[in-house]
């Protein structure tokens, strides 16, 4: 089943978790406090991620750092004063990221990367919801299934 959001197809949500700001104090709520089965990505100790299908209904949950999520963003390990610093991230799997970039620049939203392929094989827009939610639009080939 896909959601079809204003011309933008989307078939599942990829990722979600929050921003961190101490990596230690988060990995002690979510990891020792609720339990949840995190684990460090390799090479990369204070990305806190759970497996593919480890929490039921969840493709991707992960803790990601505000310097690596400022990183990712733009190339630089401080977010920008200008913006609003995000409290979690959410990542829309979609069918075909070129339109829906396309679709979203359209509709006059300012895209912070645009179809970036990163060094892990997705390819992602991001941009910053109305609430500051840091949002991305994405192809996870490990994710899909095709």
């Amino acid at each position: 089943m896909t959601a079809d959001l204003a011309g933008i197809e989307v078939l599942f949500v990829a990722g979600f978790g929050p921003i961190t700001r101490s990596a230690a104090s988060s990995r002690s709520f979510y990891a020792e406090a609720l339990g949840l089965p995190l684990k460090a990505m390799e090479g990369n100790p204070d990305y806190l991620l759970t497996e593919q299908d480890a929490l039921a209904g969840v493709k991707h949950f992960a803790l990601w750092p505000l310097e690596q999520a400022a990183q990712s963003c733009f190339g630089v390990d401080r977010w920008p004063a200008d913006l609003p610093q995000p409290q979690a991230w959410i990542e829309f799997e979609v069918r075909d990221i070129q339109a829906a970039s396309d679709d979203l620049l359209a509709k006059g939203y300012r895209l912070l990367i645009a179809n970036r392929v990163e060094p892990w094989g997705q390819t992602v827009t991001r941009l910053l919801s109305p609430e500051g939610l840091l949002t991305g639009i994405t192809i996870t080939p490990w994710l899909r299934g095709d």
